[in-house]
């Protein structure tokens, strides 16, 4: 007979958490406010919320109204409403009053609690609005969608940006690792969660049910950060496939028609898909401990698996390329490469090496490509993601490359003909890396590169940039 012991009480805590829900709507459609008999603007409303009068229930309920008069506004109002909100800044007078006094303080004492009274006035009155957002059910949700609106609209916006702030650091602290519950998500997960899994994919577009059952199947793994604030939402999520040995084509890896392995067969985890399905904890991280979270769970699993490594995209590869190119850029082929990328591209000896590699890439054949060019490009990919850097002059400018490198990867190999689908070559001439995690040497590769910026790479790696 089965367990329906879970179902029961998934059932319970869905029912509790709707009661929840419900009283919280019925609390806020009944208060009743001193100005019943007039229509608040956004700024009363808010000032409401926290001058604090009937307690700790009434300013919850105030705030249950006020968050849903906000979800209720279309898009273009919803400016005014953060704008409104942002407002709601320290006062001027009483942070002068409070360095003053802290200035002026005689002893240890008082500049100790001087020091306390200038940290409260400091902080802004809207920290406390959101703060009372979060205690609502659904709340901590809605201030996760509040950012993402803040990210778009604050640019060029002193006082959003401002906010955005103030809600980042509020974010951070509640969604520190710590609070985060790592889940297997897989074929017999509720269709809700498989739906936002097919929604949130944005690696590699998820095509059908079929496609996403072939990405559960018993030798892949998917796996996500849930926040308790927000049990049905995933945070981020990675996709998994346990193989033999490296993997060097998504499209082989993700081939419906290939074999299911016997995972006990396996040596290898390829992480081949990480998304952020949250776009309002945009610059939280967890992603690096999901990975080493996701590595210790699978070394548990399977004793067997001994390298844990990704296939991952290159997204700024060819972007990388093509600037370097329409520059001129003479340094960027040796005269080998140059005499025999003109031989491929069959041009005339005065053509430059630079226009030969434009013409060759212009034919957009993938397989027809010739040895050369291959020869070249792996060369050149090894550079973007090892050697080029951003504007810091440190970090990798490839954002695929800093995040690996940033959790203690290893640049392992570059793989050709690795995505072939429209997106792998416009984006990247079809490579892919592999980025290896070795649990022994994750924490100085990531203190290496976090301090110094130096980049482990193996000697395959290594070997192409002294080409």
């Amino acid at each position: 007979m089965p367990d329906t012991a879970p179902a029961l009480a998934d059932g319970f805590l869905h029912r509790t958490r709707r009661s929840l829900g419900e009283v919280w709507r019925e609390m806020a459609q009944r208060l009743t406010w001193r100005e019943a008999e007039e229509e608040l603007d956004l700024a009363a409303q808010m000032r409401a919320c926290l001058d604090g009068r009937g307690g700790e229930v009434s300013a919850r309920a105030r705030a249950a109204r006020l968050a849903a008069a906000y979800r209720d506004l279309p898009p273009a109002e919803r400016i005014a409403f953060l704008r409104s909100l942002a407002a709601f800044d320290a006062d001027p007078k009483a942070v002068e009053d409070a360095i003053a006094a802290w200035s002026g303080a005689q002893d240890a004492a008082a500049r100790a609690a001087a020091l306390v009274r200038l940290r409260r006035t400091l902080e802004a009155p809207r920290v406390r609005l959101l703060q009372q957002f979060a205690a609502i059910p659904d709340g901590v949700k809605l201030l996760v969608g509040l950012r993402e609106e803040l990210l778009r609209a604050a640019e060029g916006d002193p006082l959003l940006r401002a906010l955005e702030a103030d809600l980042k650091s509020l974010l951070a602290a509640w969604f520190d690792v710590g609070f985060l519950e790592l889940r297997r998500i897989d074929w017999n997960s509720p269709a809700a969660l498989l739906e936002k899994l097919i929604r949130y994919e944005a690696v590699h577009r998820i095509e059908s049910w079929e496609d996403l059952k072939n990405r559960l199947d018993s030798d892949r793994r998917c796996y996500a950060f849930f926040h308790p604030r927000m049990p049905e939402e995933p945070l981020i999520f990675v996709e998994v496939a346990l193989t033999q040995g490296l993997a060097d084509s998504v499209q082989a890896l993700l081939d419906p028609k290939a074999e299911v392995m016997d995972p006990a067969r396996a040596d290898t985890a390829i992480f081949y898909s990480i998304n952020n399905c949250q776009r309002g904890l945009d610059g939280i991280a967890f992603g690096n401990f999901l990975i080493k979270r996701v590595v210790e769970e699978l070394g548990r699993e399977f004793p067997n698996i001994r390298r844990f490594a990704t296939l991952s995209p290159v997204p700024g590869f060819r972007r990388w390329l093509d600037q370097r190119m329409e520059a001129g850029d003479a340094a960027l082929l040796t005269a080998e490469e140059s005499a025999a990328l003109r031989a491929a591209a069959g041009a005339a000896p005065e053509v430059s090496g630079l226009a030969a590699l434009a013409l060759l890439l212009e034919r957009r054949g993938g397989p027809a490509w010739p040895k050369p060019l291959e020869a070249v490009l792996i060369r050149l990919c090894a550079r973007w993601v090892a050697v080029e850097a951003g504007r810091d002059g440190k970090r990798a400018a490839d954002p695929v490359a800093h995040f690996h490198l940033s959790n203690g990867a290893r640049i392992e190999r570059i793989n050709w003909r690795a995505d072939t689908s429209e997106k792998g070559m416009r984006e990247s001439a079809g490579l892919m890396v592999n980025y290896l995690y070795d649990p022994a040497f994750i924490e100085d590769n990531h203190e290496a590169y976090a301090g110094e910026g130096r980049r482990a790479a193996s000697s395959a790696v290594r070997k192409l940039l002294k080409a």
